[in-house]
């Protein structure tokens, strides 16, 4: 038999996994928008997308569901992205 404190932990976990899971997801759906915006040669929608992107990192990152490292790698690589396709032209 489990303790009550047992069940509700179990309960809290699942609900945060759900959380965490979408704010994952949805990081992830943005970084493939923001790629498609390159690779269709899109500088105005790039720099919306990414300006969002890097705003759903640190979100992610402040609230401790991505590592911090992890979102700064992610923001570095995606602006080194952006500045390969559109500033050095």
């Amino acid at each position: 038999m489990k303790s009550s404190s047992a069940v509700k932990r179990h309960k809290q976990s699942e609900v945060r996994r759900i959380k965490n899971k979408a704010v994952k997801s949805s990081v992830r759906t943005s970084a493939k928008k923001y790629v498609a915006s390159i690779q269709s040669k899109d500088a105005a929608a790039a720099g919306d997308l990414l300006r969002s992107l890097v705003k759903e990192l640190d979100t992610a990152a402040r609230k401790g569901i991505i590592a911090r490292n992890a979102a700064a790698r992610k923001k570095s690589r995606m602006q080194k992205l952006y500045n390969a396709s559109f500033a050095a032209k």
